[in-house]
């Protein structure tokens, strides 16, 4: 949400958006589905007892609770659960859904789009919520390049943004659009926001509670140690179950984990797997080990520039050299990576997008696939001219040695174990490698100063927005600004085929197009996608009785497109019906009627990728 944690989401840096939008005629006009009316009450089966807290430790810092500038995943969750969007995602299946709109409709031509604002939704301040708020935010993000710094690509091809009536939202485009029932902007209040100044320097993290008409209300927040949330009693769905949800701060996995056993805290994200299989044992702990939406990336400096033109950074300039890149790539054991370091909790990598994504999913071809050939390796720097000198050192023409540095994220357990077979595999064709765990690897990687990178991003339903990261309009202005790009990518090919899938409506079409983009950038050798991870996070029972999983099958909790898992949570204190909410979880499928019972499924706060080894969206 993502950042710029990566270099400018989010969007950066702000991921993810629906192929649903790819779904909509042109004159249909959608309704809610009586399907999208039944998710459960927050008032439904159980009462919450009194004092209940539902408590998240999270390993990312918070980048802004402005939405216009927030880029990190934990940041854009906590955005989720204050602000409603005008569509939202079906838990069981991701389908687009009604949010702050009911209903939508495209002219017969596609660039005009009318919404149905709804009348129930009220802003935690008690003030009605209308389609002139909408309206606002939109065109605020259209005329201040600073309010567009999170989400910029989603209005870039708006023309006009109108409310003729506080019920109706009118937006008309440039070109078609196929995001337009995926428009992953929170909505804020006008008369709050309009009294802003500086969008650039706001971070909204002055005053509370924080002015929202999600299903949460943020309350308090502290740098690095908390952020604190109260269910929004006017929220128009009914009003979550826990008296307060709170996000706390842990920089080491492992006291997280102690916390948990402890009962300090209700659900911990990004388990190593090592710390999933003690907890599997745990009384009142349950682990949920599900397919994630994330991919494990390994990134090259493909020589940091701005749109006007000028380079900075001080990337390696081997690395420009695309046999250079494609020997590395070719030294890495995608096999070991999954067996060793995620022991068996992922698959190996292969296209940009993981294959949750079944419509999306890319697979190289034999002959274009970079399998593990060290031999290759050696045989392409030969020929490319990067011999090895008398200490067995590769050196280019240059006779500078091939001494390469790689940003590792210092709270990821998994950067780290990856880092040190990098360093013996590459070590083998005599390429040096300095792995530099930090903190903050979001300052080094904006300014270009890195020559690889571990990278990892969670895919949305509708890859527009993960896929827009690489286009050169997300490069920054200037070497000051910061852009939404993710790693520097400006290939003009690439360009021209997003061009082409971001108005493409036909579905099988568009998913041709977007699988031509993951060919192209799987050839350009910029990135190279080492494994797609499960997620494996573990809950107390005795703290939280249910849960809404996303999706309904073999779902994870974690970097939901929604706010189904925190509304949805049920106390264990609450249940009514004689259970001990230790044995087996009630799983509550958010959008549907029905209720599966799925033993071992967590609650999941994701983190952004660049200041955590995880990602935005």
């Amino acid at each position: 949400m993502v950042t710029k944690v990566p270099p400018r989401p989010v969007a950066p840096r702000r991921l993810l958006r629906l192929l649903l939008a790819a779904g909509v005629t042109a004159t249909t006009m959608v309704a809610v589905p009586q399907a999208a009316q039944a998710v459960p009450s927050a008032e439904g089966d159980a009462k919450a007892g009194s004092g209940t807290t539902l408590t998240v430790a999270v390993s990312q810092s918070v980048d802004s609770l402005s939405p216009f500038l927030a880029q990190k995943l934990v940041s854009t969750s906590i955005h989720r659960l204050a602000y409603e969007y005008l569509t939202n995602y079906d838990a069981k299946d991701a389908k687009p859904i009604p949010g702050l709109a009911t209903e939508w409709k495209s002219s017969p031509d596609k660039l005009t789009w009318t919404y149905t604002i709804r009348t129930d939704s009220k802003w935690s301040d008690g003030k009605q919520a209308t389609a002139e708020d909408a309206a606002w935010t939109f065109n605020k993000m259209m005329t201040d390049e600073n309010a567009a710094t999170a989400n910029g690509s989603f209005t870039s091809n708006f023309k006009k943004v109108t409310a003729p009536d506080p019920r109706t939202l009118v937006i008309q485009l440039k070109k078609p659009q196929a995001t337009m029932t995926a428009l992953d902007v929170p909505i804020v209040p006008k008369h709050v926001w309009e009294k802003v100044g500086d969008f650039s320097k706001f971070n909204n993290d002055k005053q509370f509670p924080i002015v929202g008409n999600g299903p949460f209300v943020i309350t308090d927040f502290k740098v690095d140690q908390y952020i604190k949330l109260k269910p929004n009693k006017n929220f128009w769905r009914g009003a979550p179950k826990f008296d307060e949800l709170v996000f706390k701060y842990y920089k080491d996995g492992d006291a997280a984990v102690a916390a948990l056993q402890k009962g300090e805290v209700s659900f911990v994200p990004n388990l190593t797997p090592v710390q999933a299989a003690a907890l599997k044992t745990a009384e009142n702990i349950k682990v949920n080990d599900a397919p994630g939406r994330r991919f494990f990336a390994l990134a090259t400096n493909p020589g940091a520039r701005a749109k006007d033109g000028k380079a900075f950074g001080n990337g390696h300039k081997a690395l420009l050299d695309p046999a250079v890149r494609k020997a590395l790539f070719l030294a890495v054991d995608r096999t070991t990576i999954v067996d060793k370091v995620f022991q068996g909790h992922a698959v190996e990598g292969e296209g940009y997008i993981p294959p949750r994504f079944g419509a999306y999913f890319w697979k190289p071809g034999a002959g274009q696939k970079l399998g593990y050939d060290p031999v290759k390796a050696e045989q392409l720097l030969d020929q490319a001219g990067y011999r090895k000198n008398g200490d067995g050192k590769r050196v280019g023409k240059d006779g500078r040695p091939l001494d390469f540095r790689i940003l590792c994220h210092a709270t990821d357990p998994n950067d780290k174990a990856v880092g040190k077979y990098l360093q013996e595999w590459w070590g083998k064709l005599g390429i040096g490698l300095k792995v530099e765990c930090l903190d903050n690897v979001g300052d080094p990687w904006t300014k270009g100063d890195y020559d690889l990178a571990f990278d990892g991003w969670s895919v949305n339903p509708d890859p527009d927005y993960v896929l827009s990261i690489h286009t050169c309009g997300t490069l920054p202005a200037t070497p000051k600004d910061t852009g939404a790009t993710d790693n520097f990518i400006c290939d003009r090919q690439f360009d021209a085929l997003y061009a082409r899938q971001s108005v493409e409506y036909d579905a099988a079409k568009r998913a041709d197009l977007v699988k031509q983009m993951q060919s192209r950038l799987y050839d350009t050798g910029y990135m190279n996608i080492m494994a797609y991870p499960n997620a494996l996070e573990a809950y107390r029972t005795d703290q939280i009785r249910s849960i809404t999983t996303m999706p309904e099958a073999a779902g994870n909790l974690y970097g939901q497109d929604g706010y189904w898992s925190w509304w949805s949570a049920v106390p264990a204190a609450s249940a009514s019906d004689g259970s001990d909410g230790g044995s087996s979880t009630g799983v509550i499928v958010g959008i549907g009627a029905a209720v599966v019972v799925v033993a071992g499924l967590g609650i999941f706060l994701g983190m952004r990728r660049r200041s955590t080894a995880d990602d935005r969206e």
